[in-house]
């Protein structure tokens, strides 16, 4: 068989491969820590689980709308009004199996050879593999050289060209728990006045998991972008369904019909109950979230300050989300070489820097995503096996 050449520059997400050989080792008598995949602990709150039984139980079991039911939509809006007190149309809404295919749409939509693409590096693996596929040129916007992983505006808006379509951003940033201050996205959306052609991807998946009582500086703050801003969201991290396969991205007008065909062509439509589930949800007390988030607090004092304890580990406070992405390299390793032995040695799953970047090759991500007292146990075999 001969297959298409585009599919030499498609990547992976290199989290589910580990996943694979940690689960290996498992079955073969090893005990094993998972801290890789960015998956909360946490079981779904009753009511969401409830409101998806019921609806298959009232006969909920079809088709519905590619881009989401009404019902669903609108609870988005209401959420986003509540939030940032934003006016968004639910026609702009669609609803997705996830976050990945707002990703998926917006690169296809944008991308092709003779373009440029600029993503967060280290960052997502998703967005640099699909830019590559597209076949446009995958621009990597370096935020290893802030301390704080933060976002640099002049930094970004440096490296617009004519060539420039669309401008990925993630904040707070998966892999290094980065969070980006307003004033900082201030002064890049001031910049964006001068390139008006350029369509902005804001990833806020991590909206919800913002430490300090700090605010989360969305784009639906800036009315003047929305005729070129696409904004991803979901459920996945914030009511800990990431299995639901549960998201939504907010469109430009002009976008919608384009991303409707999409989905007719690739998925047909969101599962239906789930919808209900996902409605239950933003409708429902945000005292999940709060439980949640405090339980994260404590979980990243004891991970940033053990890593940091470890001699050859220097690790920043992540300021959302809930990744640690430290430095491993005083080891005498690099990040591939420290979670391998990681993984063999200690039993503790971890993820290279590298899964996320070239650049970030001194580096591993630790999720803290999992119970208090797997992030201790695991820290301490870590600390034993370096001696």
């Amino acid at each position: 068989m001969k297959l298409a050449k585009n599919l030499e520059r498609l990547g992976t997400e290199s989290a589910f491969k580990i996943l694979a050989e940690a689960k290996k080792l498992e079955s073969e008598g090893k005990e094993i820590i998972h801290l890789s995949l960015g998956q909360p602990d946490f079981k779904t709150p009753k009511h969401i689980i409830d409101a998806a039984k019921k609806a298959l139980d009232d006969g909920h079991h079809g088709y519905v709308l590619p881009n989401g039911t009404i019902e669903c939509r609108k609870a988005v809006t209401r959420k986003i009004k509540s939030l940032y007190n934003a006016e968004i149309d639910p026609n702009r809404v669609i609803i997705m199996p996830g976050g990945k295919p707002t990703m998926y749409y917006a690169i296809t939509l944008f991308g092709e050879p003779g373009t440029e693409i600029i993503y967060p590096d280290p960052g997502f693996p998703i967005y640099e593999s699909m830019i590559n596929y597209t076949g446009a040129k995958a621009v990597p916007i370096n935020i290893l050289e802030n301390n704080d992983f933060s976002m640099d505006p002049q930094k970004i808006l440096s490296l617009i060209t004519d060539k420039t379509r669309l401008i990925i951003l993630n904040n707070p940033n998966n892999p290094t728990g980065g969070f980006t201050e307003k004033s900082k996205i201030d002064q890049l959306v001031e910049g964006l006045k001068n390139f008006p052609n350029v369509a902005i991807l804001s990833d806020e998946i991590y909206s919800r998991q913002i430490f300090d009582n700090k605010k989360m500086p969305t784009f639906f703050d800036y009315p003047e972008l929305y005729n070129r801003l696409i904004v991803l969201d979901g459920w996945s991290k914030a009511y800990s369904m990431t299995g639901w396969r549960l998201g939504w991205g907010v469109w430009p007008e002009n976008l919608v019909e384009h991303v409707i065909k999409f989905c007719v062509n690739n998925h047909s439509c969101v599962n239906a109950a789930v919808q209900f589930g996902g409605i239950a949800a933003l409708d429902g007390s945000d005292d999940f979230i709060t439980m949640m988030m405090e339980k994260f607090m404590k979980r990243r004092k004891i991970i940033f300050e053990a890593l940091n304890s470890i001699n050859g580990i220097e690790c920043s406070l992540p300021g959302g989300g809930f990744y640690a992405f430290p430095k491993v390299i005083g080891t005498g390793m690099n990040g591939q070489e420290f979670a391998k032995k990681c993984l063999h040695e200690a039993g503790v799953a971890i993820v290279p820097g590298t899964a996320f970047g070239k650049k970030a090759v001194d580096y591993v991500r630790f999720s803290f995503a999992a119970s208090q007292s797997d992030i201790s146990k695991a820290l301490e075999k870590i600390r034993k096996m370096l001696g």
